[in-house]
């Protein structure tokens, strides 16, 4: 455990930081999550309205350091992908 100050202090801040950033990449899951039931469901109302509020959260997280730049792009390509499949 810290015992100077500004090391406990910074323990508090990492805290704080480490529930912001988990709640984030836990919501970003259940809409990920959210996307793909639709996607395999068929319906694709339902999967572009899930798309459209999985995006940003998705390329928040990747411009945060929540998850690796790279990775939200591709998170992204792949449910785009998906979701437009069932256009046709």
């Amino acid at each position: 455990m810290a015992n100077h100050p500004q090391a406990k202090k910074r323990n508090r801040q990492r805290i704080l930081r480490q529930a912001r950033n988990r709640y984030q990449k836990s919501t970003m899951r259940s809409l990920i999550k959210k996307v793909r039931l639709a996607v395999s469901g068929k319906d694709f109302d339902q999967a572009s309205e899930a798309l459209g509020s999985a995006v940003p959260l998705i390329d928040r997280c990747g411009s945060r350091g929540i998850i690796p730049k790279e990775r939200a792009a591709r998170y992204v390509a792949r449910l785009t992908t998906a979701v437009n499949a069932l256009r046709s």
